[in-house]
């Protein structure tokens, strides 16, 4: 699968998971996730090559234990460091 796919889908499960999605230039020194106001937040630096968001994306939602009930599609789940289901 195409990394851009794969990006897609992971911001696809951030939302499912309540995130809000800001795609922001932040010059390649910024991004990832956070909480403010009650709300979940990930920050896509947009100065950073597909690759690189794809990553910090990922990063994020492997970082948060609702990531283990959010039923990511098969492709993603080696991202997030989960296991294959039986």
């Amino acid at each position: 699968m195409h990394t851009v796919e794969l990006l897609e889908r992971s911001l696809a499960l951030a939302d499912r998971m309540g995130y809000k999605v800001r795609h922001e230039w932040l010059g390649g020194s910024g991004g990832g996730a956070c909480h403010f106001g009650g709300q979940k937040y990930i920050f896509v630096d947009l100065a950073l090559t597909i690759v690189e968001q794809l990553d910090q994306v990922t990063s994020a939602l492997r970082d948060d234990p609702a990531v283990y009930s959010s039923q990511p599609s098969a492709d993603l789940r080696p991202l997030l460091g989960l296991r294959q289901a039986a």
